[in-house]
């Protein structure tokens, strides 16, 4: 039976982010409590709740009551049985993948899966609506995330360089900017990457589909350049965009600890995950669910397209 719950929103920074107390998600929820947490998500673009117990399936349950999920991840083949929506966040999980020197490799990049500001799987032409992280293991200190309100960011530009960016669009793709260090799993990696090829071409801008809102829709993670503009005209105007979605007036940050959870709206924000522990011996495992998510669309009409691959939905096709 659903759970009545009185829920507290509390704000935790400026422009982003909101704890919410009072609720236990291990329990089916009511609709107006449904509506209670989609609204403050809207509102604040990320909450957070502390001190849940949820496995999985829980995790799953709670997910699928603001909409449908989908597989864990488009480069995924070996989620957990039973659980295909579950992506686990664990260095050794890569390690074993891509081999031993994984992390060390990662620092010579600019972007990896794990590290380097980003809004999940804007590669493919419908990103995930939304993203919930649950933290099972989690190290005494460090290991922070981070996230940025990239509404407030669009808002913060001035009013001509708004008129400017209204207008264009950007290819997206996994590895964008990679570098590579040269190694034999390295290409493993890129193998897989192009075994899965998705590539798509979004607006910079993204009118919110709720709430109207216009929000910058770039990232250092996925983002390879901007469609008819040179590449030194492309990189200067992506390096101005990164600075203003970084800036830290526009971020919060979440200290995690066993049995937290952060539930955030895709399609306003970008995230930073921790740069702090690749040093350290470590144990850090997180799992993540996302919500099916429509193509973006441009405050001039444009609808975001396909260039490769498909669209991110429940069903795997991965190639492994």
């Amino acid at each position: 039976m659903p759970t009545n719950n009185v829920l507290t929103v509390k704000r935790v920074a400026g422009h982003i982010g909101a704890e919410i107390v009072g609720i236990d998600l291990a329990h089916p929820l009511d609709p107006s409590t449904v509506a209670e947490i989609r609204q403050a998500l809207l509102t604040h673009k990320v909450v957070f709740f502390r001190g849940q117990l949820l496995d999985h399936g829980g995790q799953i349950a709670f997910a699928r009551q603001f909409g449908d999920l989908t597989h864990a991840h488009p480069h995924e083949d070996a989620p957990p049985e039973e659980h295909p929506q579950i992506l686990t966040i664990d260095p050794r999980k890569y390690e074993a993948r891509y081999g031993s020197g994984y992390r060390d490799r990662q620092r010579k990049r600019r972007y990896s899966y794990n590290s380097g500001w980003h809004t999940d799987v804007t590669a493919a032409v419908n990103p995930p609506a939304a993203s919930i992280l649950r933290a099972e293991t989690v190290p005494e200190f460090g290991g922070d995330t981070q996230w940025t309100n990239l509404v407030a960011a669009y808002e913060g530009l001035s009013a001509p360089l708004r008129a400017f960016v209204d207008g264009l669009r950007a290819e997206h793709r996994f590895l964008a900017g990679y570098q590579a260090a040269g190694e034999e799993e390295d290409g493993k990696l890129v193998k897989r990457i192009n075994d899965n090829l998705l590539v798509s071409v979004h607006p910079v801008v993204r009118v919110h589909p709720e709430t109207g809102e216009r929000a910058l829709f770039v990232n250092p993670g996925f983002t390879d350049h901007i469609v008819g503009l040179s590449a030194p005209e492309s990189r200067r105007v992506l390096d101005l965009l990164y600075e203003q979605i970084t800036r830290p007036e526009y971020t919060v940050r979440f200290r995690w600890q066993p049995g937290s959870i952060a539930f955030w709206d895709n399609r306003a924000t970008a995230h930073l995950a921790p740069l702090d522990l690749d040093h350290l011996d470590v144990q850090r495992t997180l799992h993540r669910v996302t919500l099916i998510g429509d193509r973006p669309v441009g405050p001039d009409g444009f609808v975001s397209e396909i260039v490769a691959g498909r669209e991110f939905r429940a069903e795997s096709l991965v190639v492994a």
